[in-house]
């Protein structure tokens, strides 16, 4: 049982962090990596997510929706931002897991991060290929047809079945090999990406407040008698159910929005591509997640403010910042196809780094000795994990392809909370553990932050309900079925414990 929990020494960790001109190249500074964590963060979740909240749960307070989520990340982030500048090694929770709390949780950590980067990037990309579909229809007056933009599991209102999500593996595709000629030109493309999404959310913001109607903030909440509505897909959802109206559902509502801050924590992911990883990585994770929080909390108070919550499930949450701008900001419907723009580069940097994130963690992984070899070989030219990179969009395309999104649904959100609450912990067991290593950065108020952050998300995850923990049950079971059966043959930590 002892072995399950070997660690990974903290020297070999550092050993190998230093050893960056055999492995991945050392090429983003603080100003890349805070635009890394806003090209991740800005995307499905604030265009989406925010409908879906305010609609079935929050109303008009997904506002406080989102500062309930901000501050369950910000202290999750507080804590990522020691260990990043203390191990500045590619892996994110799963290589802060392996030193602090063995190998078992490691493994499940980084398994885990399968859900958040790639189902993540598949649900997106099914996003970016509707949206496409929205702007080609808008711009250019024609479309993909219906049965090569959806899975074979979806059938439009005319009855035509989809076949294949042929847009979705596209960008995949294009976004993969980008990553694989390097994440230098990656992140100059991203750089670029967020510029523009940014500027057209602040222009949003500006021209939609002046469209605020103070009777959709009234009540703040969604009363418990607000009766139902009946969603695009025609799910009927009833208000006077616990978490779908009053402090309940703005607490279900920060579950769903949560989703829309998974990427701050993929910064960390980066840190043996980061120069100056110990000063470079707490800047880029905890500025990034700040700068977001902001824009956010703006995005939504105005977005509720120009258009009811009902209309948002009425409409369908992809289409509805769209809806907001045509129904009720009349002149500004030239508006509506800069957000779809804006939309569609959103999408593609949150794939771009979700991809990054999930193909750096198994690099981590390999090199541990828990996944096979091809997972960490490295191109000769780019010395980035292109086998790794290839394989992933193998499996993530056949999500996006032959699966519709609403399958993964909260998946995404609740891996992630669950690795936020292992590295929260794992904060106070290192200080226990390994007091007087260097810390370029500390999380203060150790170990009330730490704990505070952990109850933060363990809150959002009870809330995000059964169905989402037991599809999470599953994929574990899946995870411990490879870990005991390749894994444990084939772990470096065991082999270094054995001598």
């Amino acid at each position: 049982m002892g072995k399950l929990f070997v660690k990974k020494p903290i020297s070999l960790l550092l050993a190998e962090a230093s050893e960056s001109e055999k492995g991945l190249k050392r090429t983003l500074g603080a100003g890349s990596l805070i635009a890394l964590g806003i090209g991740a963060i800005i995307g499905a979740g604030l265009f989406v997510r925010t409908a879906a909240a305010a609609g079935q749960h929050a109303g008009p307070a997904v506002t406080i929706s989102f500062i309930i989520a901000a501050v369950g990340c910000a202290l999750a982030g507080l804590c990522y931002a020691e260990f990043a500048s203390m191990i500045p090694i590619a892996g994110s929770a799963y290589t802060y897991s392996y030193a602090t709390m063995g190998e078992f949780v490691a493994w499940i950590i980084g398994w885990d991060l399968v859900l958040e980067y790639a189902l993540g990037a598949a649900t997106v990309a099914i996003g970016w290929s509707q949206y496409l579909n929205k702007l080609l229809g808008s711009v250019f007056g024609f479309t993909i047809p219906y049965q090569w933009s959806h899975s074979p599991f979806e059938t439009s209102d005319a009855g035509v079945h989809g076949i294949m999500n042929l847009p979705a593996v596209f960008i995949l595709l294009l976004l993969t090999l980008l990553l694989i000629r390097g994440i230098e030109g990656s992140a100059i493309v991203n750089n670029i990406i967020v510029i523009t999404k940014v500027a057209i959310v602040i222009l949003l913001i500006i021209l939609g407040w002046q469209f605020i109607n103070p009777a959709n903030h009234t009540p703040f909440t969604i009363p418990a008698d607000a009766g139902s509505v009946t969603m695009h897909n025609g799910k009927v959802i009833n208000y006077s159910d616990f978490w779908f109206h009053g402090w309940p559902g703005v607490l279900r509502g920060a579950g769903v929005v949560f989703f829309a801050f998974i990427g701050f924590d993929a910064v960390s992911t980066a840190a043996q591509e980061t120069k100056n990883p110990k000063r470079n990585m707490p800047i880029g994770i905890l500025a990034s997640l700040a700068i977001c929080t902001i824009l956010y909390i703006l995005f939504s108070f105005v977005l509720t403010g120009i258009a009811p919550y009902k209309d948002f499930l009425r409409e369908g949450g992809e289409a509805s910042v769209a809806y907001a701008i045509d129904t009720y900001m009349h002149g500004y419907q030239w508006l509506s196809t800069f957000v779809t723009i804006a939309i569609l580069a959103g999408f593609s940097s949150v794939i771009l780094v979700m991809l990054l994130g999930q193909t750096r963690v198994f690099y981590s992984m390999s090199n541990d000795g828990l996944v096979p070899k091809v997972f960490s070989n490295l191109h000769p030219k780019f010395r980035t994990p292109y086998r790794s990179q290839m394989l992933f969009f193998v499996f993530v395309s056949l999500f996006a392809a032959f699966v519709p999104d609403s399958v993964v649904g909260d998946m995404t959100s609740i891996g992630t909370l669950f690795a936020f609450v292992l590295v929260c912990l794992g904060v106070i067991v290192m200080r226990k553990t390994n007091p007087d290593l260097p810390r370029a950065f500390k999380t203060p108020a150790v170990p009330f932050i730490p704990v505070l952050g952990a109850l933060f998300c363990l809150t959002m995850i009870v809330s995000l309900g059964v169905e989402n923990w037991a599809r999470l049950i599953v994929w574990l079971l899946l995870g411990f079925a490879i870990y005991f059966g390749y894994s444990v043959k084939h772990s470096k930590a065991r082999k270094l414990d054995q001598k």
